[in-house]
């Protein structure tokens, strides 16, 4: 795993609530290696938004701004309703 990958794993797990750490750290887990290096980007980008906005968003709960709505934010939000279902 490159450098840029163990940095966003490691922030994916200390985002700062428990359900976020939980959500985006099996999320990094799951598909940071298959994601290319514009999709690291954008991951990098959302996990600099503060930790209730992108619950509300992944969740469902809240629209997703037009500036941050983007394919790996959709993963996400797939990601996070598919576990939540088991």
């Amino acid at each position: 795993m490159d450098i840029q990958r163990k940095r966003l794993l490691y922030r994916a797990r200390h985002m700062g609530t428990n359900e976020n750490d939980i959500f985006f750290g099996a999320f990094a887990e799951e598909t940071l290696e298959s994601l290319s290096k514009e999709q690291l980007d954008r991951f990098e980008k959302l996990l600099e938004i503060n930790d209730p906005d992108l619950f509300l968003w992944v969740t469902g709960a809240k629209p997703v701004p037009p500036e941050h709505d983007c394919d790996v934010l959709q993963m996400l939000r797939s990601y996070t309703l598919a576990q939540a279902r088991r």
